[in-house]
């Protein structure tokens, strides 16, 4: 089974399944998928993480997230007037090398070690044949070009990209992208280390550089994926497993453990919800502490996931008021996707650009959308995540993976920023904690703590389908409550995958994605 926020996604993945691929090469399929038909999500231009399991066991990591550029210096960014920060937009903003293929290679490595061997060219046909012929854009994309088009429109190959006849797409309109698919048709003849070491990463380094990017040859050249140890969080319903830094996957995982000490009983009432929320803002603040570039780190994460630690943090949370929240909150838009296959082996995947469209620019010989993650880098001095040459970025995205203490394999994850971790706890909670069914997991109304980028307020969002008297309960706790519509895209697109591996359902599959995406769960 595959679950995707977009179904084409998802059904791609599957027919990798179906010709006898395994779960990681199905990943492939469907995130090379994804990079073309959510374009304003992810793409090759951007990062990725995985976590994968293999028939049950403890996960493994795969960091490909790439580093600022060796010219990319404070000195350099305040020489060109960016005194206030670094920009969201534009070529500045393209400031960090993309690790996406790098992580794919990563992957396929792994693939090969446990039998995989569909060719590479099988993996991104799909993603080929749509990039060439089209595909019928979104209305997540048709919203998000016509919303942010104003700061990107002026962005060298954005408009030639994205605003076909010099006008916003309509949804369900056909968009082709024919040198993206040239692109990865080149990817599937030459290889993915092609992207950094051979004649695409000239190519790539060429385009950059003409366009005002620090980024350049020698800064593909150094780059690889990193295989890395996922943090762990032992709970009483099981194990659950997140990337460690640069990425906010500690800030998931306390949330869950601190809920896990408040010794709730029951879901969707003021103690759950409130809970949560109350975590979140504890979790946060030892991510906002701590959490940057591991090579500049000087604690280890994982302690932050001990148990006398959580005991201790857990206490400071009062069931009856809410803490002041005044901090401010990153924005991001990401894709989640999830795969199990015949064997057990399970993937946990997450790739973005940052930002809607990320920094705006395409590449014109390429066709691809860079990612601004740099922005995440701060210019001030003695900042906690600062600009640095080389250095790598703070990351919002972070796939999870929970080993349930009844046999339970559970991917899942969520797009969204600073509402990652919140969206993560509320799907897990209930379907973990409380036992609701996976789908209506997902669909139940969500919450956002913290500000959206484009806003000056910091406040709790609500969907306004929530119970008014758990509103009003929330209100009168201290909670600044805004509501929202019914099924809002801002609270991010879940989905998630459950493999029964003993008892009486042993075997059995479930999989369900999000309403507030495009995407579905689909089964080989």
């Amino acid at each position: 089974m595959v679950v995707a926020p977009h179904h084409l996604a998802a059904e791609a993945g599957c027919r990798v399944l179906r010709d006898g691929g395994n779960a990681i090469e199905a990943m492939v399929a469907a995130a090379a998928v994804i990079a073309v038909v959510y374009p304003h999500m992810n793409g090759l231009g951007g990062d990725n993480f995985w976590l994968i399991s293999d028939g049950g066991r403890e996960p493994e990591g795969i960091d490909a997230c790439g580093a600022a550029a060796a010219l990319a210096s404070r000195e350099r960014y305040l020489a060109r007037g960016w005194s206030a920060g670094i920009p969201s937009r534009g070529p500045d903003a393209a400031l960090t090398v993309a690790g996406a293929v790098s992580g794919w290679s990563m992957a396929l490595e792994r693939s090969r070690s446990l039998g995989g061997r569909l060719p590479l060219s099988r993996l991104l046909s799909e993603a080929i044949e749509l990039a060439r012929s089209g595909f019928p854009v979104t209305g997540s994309q048709a919203r998000n070009t016509r919303q942010h088009r104003a700061e990107l429109e002026d962005v060298p190959g954005f408009r030639a990209t994205f605003l076909p006849d010099g006008e916003a797409p309509a949804e369900g309109q056909r968009m082709t992208l024919p040198r993206l698919a040239a692109t990865l048709e080149h990817l599937a003849r030459a290889g993915l280390d092609d992207f950094y070491r051979g004649a695409l990463a000239d190519s790539l380094a060429r385009d950059l550089e003409a366009g005002g990017s620090p980024l350049r040859r020698g800064d593909f050249e150094r780059h690889r994926a990193l295989a890395v140890q996922p943090l762990r969080v032992q709970l009483r319903a099981g194990s659950v497993f997140g990337m460690p830094p640069p990425t906010q996957g500690l800030a998931s995982l306390m949330i869950l453990g601190l809920f896990d000490r408040l010794d709730v009983r029951e879901g969707e009432g003021m103690a759950h919800v409130h809970g949560l929320v109350e975590a979140t803002k504890r979790a946060f603040l030892v991510r906002d502490a701590h959490v940057t570039d591991p090579a500049y780190m000087r604690v280890d994460p994982q302690s932050f996931l001990e148990a006398g630690f959580l005991d201790q943090e857990a206490l400071q949370i009062d069931p009856r008021s809410a803490l002041p929240w005044p901090r401010r909150a990153a924005p991001g838009d990401t894709v989640w996707l999830g795969a199990i296959d015949r064997h057990g082996l399970a993937v946990s995947f997450i790739q973005s650009i940052y930002w809607e469209f990320g920094s705006g620019l395409v590449l014109p010989e390429s066709g691809i959308a860079w990612q601004n993650r740099g922005t995440s880098f701060a210019l001030e001095a003695g900042h906690r995540n600062p600009l640095a040459p080389l250095r790598r970025p703070f990351h919002t995205i972070q796939p999870a993976l929970a080993l349930l203490g009844d046999g339970r394999v559970m991917p899942y994850g969520t797009m969204g920023g600073e509402g990652q971790p919140q969206t993560m706890a509320a799907v897990f909670t209930r379907h973990v904690a409380f036992g609701q069914d996976l789908g209506r997991a997902i669909a139940a109304p969500r919450w956002l703590l913290g500000r959206t980028w484009g806003q000056a307020v910091t406040n709790l969002r609500m969907e306004d389908r929530f119970d008014p008297s758990l509103v009003a309960a929330l209100r009168a706790a201290g909670h600044e409550v805004q509501l929202v519509g019914a099924f809002d895209e801002m609270m991010g697109h879940a989905g998630a995958l459950v493999l029964h591996r003993s008892g009486a359902l042993a075997g059995l599959m479930q999989g369900a994605s999000d309403p507030r995406s495009d995407g579905s769960a689909a089964c080989a």
